[in-house]
């Protein structure tokens, strides 16, 4: 099958076949720089996406992603993000491979198309040529041969007329010779021209039109192949991407696998306890004894209203530790109005913080020794003394930096030391927990020695620098008669009450008793009528009244 043989009549619409091919093409390369423009856009619209989920830094939603489910969350818009990436390179691929070199092809294959059908006018303009000059020739011969035949005609008409002359005759005789010659001539000279156009059609339809529609047809053919190739990186442009598409959506199953529902469950318990004990069982206080007993915190009736009130639920005035203040807007330096554990795990990340700062700068004095070093050997590279300066300053905040942080670590080693075990506590809170050894309450007394803020008490060179917030007392004593003695105590050991709502005792020293320990380990005392306050429980021997049941000892 040839284009040149087959279709050797069809110029015009081999021309038109072959502008319609380089239309198609252009139409295809005008989709895949269509599809290389909108994966562009979903890479951008997937990273914008990733990026408007990703946390925040130094804000508290960073703070949410140490769970496990929000960590598989960051894993997703990570692999999201690279995801994203995987489509940047199809678009990228596609236009290096498909768009860019497809254009550079279609400038050629209309170049290629221009000339071919050029020399295809060309030959068709010679052979119409040929075929003008046959025709000119032949009408030559024809008007030659009537101009012969009418000269014949005029000789013999002269010629058997008896009044012309002799002369009249020969001149009409060689007339028509003349006449006869020339269509001779023009006879032999429309023969040749004949016989050329005859060759030169052959060639025409048999060598010239073959060969160029042959040229049209390879140009066409190579056109359609090269489409189809096009077609074929197109989808291996796709291909190549799916196993690392793959991996991002691997990443994304594995994030949802390592998903820990109990490990956030013991996260939530690390973020929120307080370190508190569930308020014990309420005492029965009976009214119809002579003495009148003292409405603790936690008892069923008000002081000043007189009605029933439940005091220990969230908006009664009983604390199960009494002594932590409220968050007014301003936190203590030692975190003392946080829970006890919430306040441990605030100083432990406190602690931290001057570690990594001790060491940056501690990093930072080696630096600066070693270049010291570098100019004492070289002093041309500089002068040592310009040291000097930064490294005193270098020297003076590491030192001011582990004095603040032996400062939290003291309140630190405090915390750890004042929280009780459950048991211990609800042992306490029974009124079992006695008949301790000597030794065991001195060991109890200096682990436990704090203020009822829960701050530590450090040096006086410490305390003139920092005051420890001390909670609000007022409002449980103001505006109030002042509490009956339900029992008395004797200080085993001499507490400095330093702190706000606290109150001094020496070793030995015997006080009243006006509200017993209700479980957060301090006992509110009197003394001479005019001064009262809180002792850590485990520094008293408490003797409640007869009606109390026997005396109890707190340790």
């Amino acid at each position: 099958m040839s284009w040149g043989t087959e279709l050797w009549d069809q110029f015009d619409n081999l021309e038109k076949h072959t502008q319609w091919g380089i239309d198609i093409l252009e139409k295809y390369i005008k989709f895949v720089k269509e599809r290389t423009e909108i994966e562009l856009s979903y890479a951008k619209q997937l990273r914008n996406l990733s990026k408007k989920y990703q946390p925040k830094k130094n804000s508290k939603e960073e703070e949410e992603y140490k769970y496990t489910a929000c960590k598989a969350f960051l894993s997703t818009l990570n692999e999201m993000n690279d995801y994203a990436g995987q489509h940047e390179v199809i678009s990228e691929n596609m236009t290096s491979q498909i768009t860019v070199d497809l254009m550079r092809y279609v400038q050629e294959l209309k170049q290629e198309r221009k000339s071919n059908f050029h020399d295809g006018r060309k030959a068709q303009q010679h052979i119409e040529t040929c075929w003008k000059q046959l025709e000119s020739s032949k009408r030559r011969f024809e008007r030659d041969c009537k101009e012969a035949d009418r000269a014949q005609q005029y000789f013999e008409k002269m010629d058997a007329d008896i009044n012309v002359t002799k002369a009249d005759v020969e001149k009409a005789r060689q007339q028509a010779q003349i006449r006869q010659q020339m269509a001779e001539d023009s006879k032999a000279d429309y023969s040749l021209i004949l016989q050329r156009f005859n060759q030169e059609q052959w060639e025409y339809y048999h060598t010239h039109i073959p060969n160029i529609f042959q040229k049209i047809q390879e140009m066409e053919e190579r056109r359609i192949v090269r489409i189809g190739e096009s077609m074929k990186t197109y989808a291996e442009v796709d291909r190549q991407v799916i196993p690392i598409i793959g991996k991002c959506l691997d990443g994304i199953v594995k994030a949802a696998e390592s998903i820990d529902q109990k490990n956030d469950s013991q996260l939530v318990v690390e973020a929120y306890k307080s370190g508190f004990e569930p308020p014990g069982d309420i005492e029965f206080e009976d009214y119809t004894q002579p003495m009148k007993r003292t409405v603790s915190d936690n008892s069923l009736s008000s002081a000043k209203e007189g009605k029933p009130e439940l005091r220990f639920g969230g908006k009664s005035r009983g604390k199960l530790w009494p002594f932590i203040k409220k968050n007014k807007g301003v936190t203590p330096e030692d975190f003392s109005n946080f829970p006890p554990e919430q306040r441990r795990k605030k100083l432990q990340q406190k602690v931290d913080d001057l570690n990594k700062e001790i060491q940056k700068e501690t990093d930072q004095r080696d630096a600066i020794t070693k270049m010291k070093d570098v100019y004492l050997k070289n002093p041309q590279m500089g002068d040592p003394a310009s040291l000097d300066q930064k490294l005193t300053e270098v020297t003076q905040n590491i030192e001011k930096l582990r004095l603040e942080a032996q400062k939290f670590e003291a309140w630190l080693a405090e915390v750890e030391g004042r929280l009780p075990a459950r048991s211990e506590q609800a042992r306490r809170q029974s009124g079992l927990y006695d008949g301790q050894t000597h030794q065991t309450v001195t060991n109890c007394a200096q682990d436990r020695e704090s203020s009822p803020d829960g701050s530590y008490t450090e040096e006086q060179s410490q305390e003139s620098e920092h005051k420890v917030l001390a909670p609000d007392f007022d409002d449980e004593f103001d505006d109030e008669e002042p509490l009956p003695a339900i029992g008395t105590c004797k200080a085993l050991y001499t507490f400095e009450g330093q702190n706000e709502g606290t109150i001094s005792v020496v070793e030995g020293e015997t006080l009243s008793v006006i509200e017993e320990d209700k479980g957060d380990g301090w006992t509110r005392i009197r003394r001479n009528e005019d001064e009262e306050g809180y002792v850590p429980t485990s520094y008293v021997e408490v003797y409640l009244d007869k009606n109390a049941k026997g005396a109890k000892t707190y340790i």
